[in-house]
């Protein structure tokens, strides 16, 4: 029985552009059609085993035809696989969805076209054009720019669009705007008629140049603007010096790459997102119950003395969430802590326990082992039971302290911290090559283990040389030591261990670079 083909508008470049039917299509998917276009974020929604295909095209190749990839869609369907073909912007405008369509319904294949944003819209927006205004333009064109001249002439009744409408929208004319400047002012339009090249609109490179009609050519060649862009001809243009808004946003033009594990990734993605930032999500790391035999014991004895404990510190939001795992499994209830003064190490921690309606100790110090003792160093007494669940790479620092000062001390491994599966990707590889990767995030010393780690298994032999001259954030001391025992150059430490003393440091470094710019 043949598949069902998805033919899905990603919008222009910001991940959260596209539809969210859409963004269920992808997750739907048995193989993933993409250009180069569509954001490599909306990848990260591929189920797992799923399949991608890259047929994009560059403006110096093909790395398909239009053909071809018809009859690719064709063929992946009647596998009996459900495709998704994945095109920037809206698959209508100039996306030769009709083509692909066309041939889906000659071979009786069901599809279906999901809408996108267009770029001829909301790039412009980005920069702080809108493409109507009610005292400027109340009507547009959007007209394809890419062919050569002859081609152009054929296509363009440029007599006609020259007056017709009040703002012309020319999608991939860069390498032709001296001759669709030239043939507009032929054709009546004002030589200081305003002008704007809006490259990679929505995303961190996002760059836009204006001028006017007279002047445009040579701007571009002197800037050495390069595709992909929108060009908007009109009084609109105009408006972007009032209503630019995304350039003014503290993280705007930054790419920043988040290792942590995508379960807890979230908060420092959307803090990125919301401050114009464009978060990349890389997750090396995974947590996962121990399957070994003496871990397990370990565990089931530690659980067993639960009424025993004077002291239970938690120093992680997983040690959290896995001691209330395991708690669940063995039957027991959080009621057997009724003895225990129960403290967090770190805000992220204490909250984690507040879900749990545990109102925990916490520390005002240093969010990490040191500060935990040093706040409760006066109440721990010799002879005291101490519980301290953790994970297989927790350090040993404060068990050893504990221990010295004569209290007893019940460590369990409660999870472990693994390299992420399929931390695969090529497409975060190119951009590491291109140094469009702006900042790397650590926010443990595991993820700056783990995401060497996964360089090397991709085929980096010398993942710090990959890394040379990006910025390499951390959230406290510990992780910074980490970086640098690895090699990295650390480039700068959140004040505080959170993610948003880490966010505010981001912003700081971010118009710091402004500055020297």
């Amino acid at each position: 029985m043949a598949g069902k083909v998805y033919l899905v508008g990603a919008g222009p470049g910001d991940a959260r552009l596209i539809t969210v039917k859409g963004w269920e299509c992808i997750q739907l998917g048995d193989v993933i059609v993409y250009d180069r276009l569509a954001s490599p974020r909306l990848l990260g929604l591929m189920k797992p085993g799923a399949q991608k295909i890259y047929v994009g095209k560059l403006p110096d190749r093909h790395t398909m035809k239009q053909e071809e990839i018809n009859q690719l869609l064709v063929d992946l369907a009647l596998e009996g696989k459900t495709v998704v073909r994945l095109k920037g912007g809206d698959p209508t405008i100039f996306g030769r969805v009709g083509e692909e369509a066309g041939l889906l319904r000659k071979h009786g294949i069901s599809y279906e076209i999901i809408p996108g944003i267009t770029s001829a819209i909301s790039v412009p927006a980005y920069a702080g054009i809108p493409v109507t205004h009610r005292d400027m333009a109340s009507s547009l064109s959007i007209i394809t720019g890419h062919e050569s001249p002859d081609k152009l002439d054929k296509s363009i009744h440029w007599d006609k669009v020259t007056n017709a409408t009040g703002t012309l929208i020319f999608m991939m004319g860069v390498a032709k705007i001296g001759y669709i400047s030239e043939q507009l002012m032929k054709h009546g339009k004002s030589p200081s008629t305003p002008v704007a090249l809006i490259r990679w609109g929505t995303r961190a490179e996002q760059d836009t140049l204006v001028s006017t009609l007279a002047d445009i050519e040579a701007k571009v060649k002197a800037a050495n603007f390069q595709p992909p862009a929108v060009i908007v001809v009109g009084e609109v243009v105009n408006q972007r010096e009032q209503l630019k808004w995304a350039e003014d946003m503290p993280l705007f033009g930054k790419r920043i790459l988040v290792t942590r594990a995508r379960a807890q990734a979230s908060s420092l993605v959307h803090r990125i997102e919301e401050l114009g930032g464009e978060p990349y999500e890389f997750p090396v790391i995974q947590t996962v119950v121990p399957t070994d035999e003496p871990t397990k014991r370990q565990i089931t004895e530690a659980f067993a003395r639960l009424p025993e404990y004077d002291w239970v510190f938690f120093t992680s939001v997983n040690g959290v969430e896995y001691f209330f795992t395991h708690l669940k499994e063995q039957g027991k209830d959080v009621r057997s802590l009724f003895k225990a003064r129960i403290a967090a190490v770190g805000p992220a921690t204490a909250a984690a326990l507040r879900t749990h309606g545990i109102e925990a100790e916490q520390i005002e110090g240093p969010f990490q082992a040191e500060g935990l003792l040093e706040a409760f160093e006066q109440d721990l007494q010799a002879g005291q039971n101490v519980f301290l669940p953790r994970g297989d790479l927790a350090r040993s620092w404060l068990p050893e302290k504990l221990r010295e000062l004569g209290l007893e001390v019940t460590e369990a491994d409660l999870y472990q911290t693994v390299l992420a599966a399929n931390a695969q990707d090529d497409e975060l590889l190119k951009l590491l090559e291109e140094r469009a990767i702006h900042a790397i995030t650590f926010t443990s010393s595991s993820t700056v283990t783990f995401f060497l780690e996964a360089l090397r298994q991709m085929g980096v032999e010398n993942p710090l040389s990959l890394l040379e001259g990006v910025t390499i954030a951390v959230i406290g001391p510990l992780t910074g030591e980490t970086a640098t025992q690895a090699g990295l150059n650390v480039s700068f430490m959140a004040e505080k261990a959170t993610i948003e003393s880490l966010i505010q440091s981001l912003c700081d470094w971010k118009q710091s670079s402004a500055v020297t710019s």
